[in-house]
């Protein structure tokens, strides 16, 4: 037990990359636990390679599953966050980058998100965690070529949909602070300022919390959006925290609480905006 537990933190960051949710990336970490206990490991020389690349088989077939579940999902999907309070908002280090339990951002969950599942699984596995393509092939059941080019696909989609979102803290710094000041006070055009001209605001309520049911496109309505809900909500409460290791929102309205995170360009143009509504995503005991 003690072997595997210096490896579960590990094992947690590889599912979570790949399925997106904390709860599934829990439940795959136990089962490559049960296992690792029913297995013979004596002639194993690399117990943190082989337990990889248990999980990545593990996720491989959470993912495969996962397309058909999202069918009958309301509204959009996005991922569980990883939420952390920061001990004091005002204090942050502008130079950090610190991520909380080797997270990813929201932005990029979404990316991945998009790929099929043996693309995601071989470029976590490869790209991410630097597992050598002939076990990646192992994990997904093909030869080291087809993997190969199934994590050069997944490297062009990140590629191209993962740099609009980098920026460094102090910058996601000042524009949360602007954000949150033009929302409150209704300044429209403060707010249209702050988006890109082809910003998506998404909201996952999972058909329990009121979320819209598509993405919102665009900045005019993107700004109109988060005015009306500001508008139409009393005694809203507002916390920055880490989310997913970016600065996001912990937000308080109505008796309900989201999680909002930001993608930032290096520009400080805000081209996404991820609430997590679902309470079944979202943990938030220390809040």
């Amino acid at each position: 037990m003690d072997q595997f537990s210096a490896h579960r933190d590990h094992l947690f960051g590889v599912a979570y990359r790949m399925l997106g949710s904390r709860a599934d990336a829990e439940d795959v970490v136990q089962d490559a636990w049960l296992r690792y206990a029913g297995a013979d490991t004596s002639g194993v020389t690399d117990l943190r390679a082989w337990l990889t690349t248990v999980t990545g088989r593990l996720c491989l077939d959470q993912l495969r599953a996962a397309k058909v579940r999202r069918e009958a999902y309301v509204g959009p999907w996005l991922p569980s966050p990883l939420v952390e309070r920061l001990p004091d908002p005002a204090q942050v280090d502008p130079g950090e980058r610190v991520s909380f339990r080797d997270s990813v951002s929201m932005a990029l969950l979404l990316v991945l998100d998009a790929l099929t599942p043996e693309q995601r699984v071989a470029f976590v596995l490869h790209d991410v965690f630097a597992v050598p393509f002939a076990e990646v092939a192992a994990t997904l059941g093909t030869t080291p070529e087809n993997a190969r080019q199934l994590a050069s696909r997944a490297r062009k989609a990140v590629a191209d949909g993962e740099h609009r979102h980098t920026t460094d803290r102090a910058l996601q710094a000042s524009v949360l602070t602007a954000f949150t000041a033009a929302a409150a006070g209704g300044d429209i055009e403060a707010l249209l300022k702050l988006l890109a001209p082809d910003v998506v605001a998404f909201g996952d309520g999972g058909g329990v919390v009121s979320a819209a049911r598509r993405p919102i496109l665009g900045a005019s309505d993107v700004a109109r959006f988060v005015l009306g809900l500001y508008r139409r909500t009393a005694d809203v409460s507002i916390e920055v925290a880490l989310v997913n290791g970016d600065l996001g929102l912990v937000v308080s309205f109505g008796g309900a609480v989201a999680v909002a995170g930001f993608g930032i360009s290096p520009s400080g143009l805000i081209t996404g905006l991820y609430n997590q509504l679902n309470p079944a995503k979202l943990s938030l005991d220390e809040f």
